[in-house]
């Protein structure tokens, strides 16, 4: 089990790798990761701010409740922060089970907590300058149903 909030970059290739290397009792694996999208065609970039202690606790607290509704034998989430321009990595999440339904339904659970209540600011700059973005309510309505 595992969350890292970073500035840099991952492989996910090597990330799923470390994460069920000399694991023979695995059967699923399902990992997502998620891209900087330009959805008007004027992003520039995508700038996340966050408070680190308060950023890793949370995330942490979103993979513990994962770990104790599903039985999970390996987990990740890894969340970038900075400046990122469109078409880069900002995050991933992976969950491993014995049976795919654990490993399928916990990702889908930690996407919709991260993408409500990962506690990043996010600000588009954009051709026109720069805005901060809140939440969308589709995200928050994801929630209701877990």
């Amino acid at each position: 089990m595992s969350v890292r909030v970073q500035e840099t970059d991952f492989n996910v290739g090597e990330e799923l790798a470390k994460l069920t290397s000399d694991r023979v009792d695995i059967g699923a694996l399902v990992s997502f990761t998620g891209l900087v999208r330009d959805v008007t065609g004027d992003l520039e970039a995508l700038e996340l701010e966050h408070y680190p202690a308060m950023t890793q606790s949370a995330l942490e607290k979103i993979e513990a409740e994962a770990i104790a509704r599903w039985d999970l034998d390996a987990s990740l989430i890894i969340h970038r922060y900075g400046r990122l321009e469109p078409g880069q990595q900002i995050m991933m999440v992976a969950t491993a089970s014995k049976h795919r339904k654990a490993a399928f339904e916990s990702a889908d659970f930690l996407m919709d907590f991260l993408k409500s209540r990962a506690p990043f600011w996010k600000k588009e700059h954009g051709l026109e300058g720069a805005e901060w973005v809140d939440a969308k309510e589709a995200d928050e309505d994801a929630l209701k149903r877990w």
